[in-house]
């Protein structure tokens, strides 16, 4: 993603809107988690793989914020996830 909205968010219908920011928004901390790991598989520095990764994981903490805030407003998703997670669960025999 790299800074870059993947929607149009001025397009979309006011009554979604807040639930498009939330998945822009966790779609950028997904791809911030991504390049901090990638970058720190890299790093020649110990230093500078730490913070990386500390880093890395503090952008797993904000997906977590922003998909608590999703959940609140899409009970859809909620339903879907947990489906999921039932689908999951039978192909691996749980």
């Amino acid at each position: 993603m790299l800074s870059k909205i993947p929607i149009d968010l001025s397009k979309v219908n006011k009554k979604y809107i807040n639930k498009e920011i939330l998945r822009a928004a966790i779609i950028a901390e997904l791809d911030a988690v991504s390049l901090y790991e990638q970058m720190a598989e890299l790093a020649e520095s110990e230093e500078v793989k730490r913070v990386l990764l500390d880093v890395a994981k503090e952008e797993k903490t904000h997906v977590g914020e922003f998909q608590t805030l999703l959940l609140e407003h899409d009970q859809e998703q909620v339903e879907e996830l947990e489906a999921g997670k039932k689908e999951v669960d039978e192909e691996l025999g749980r």
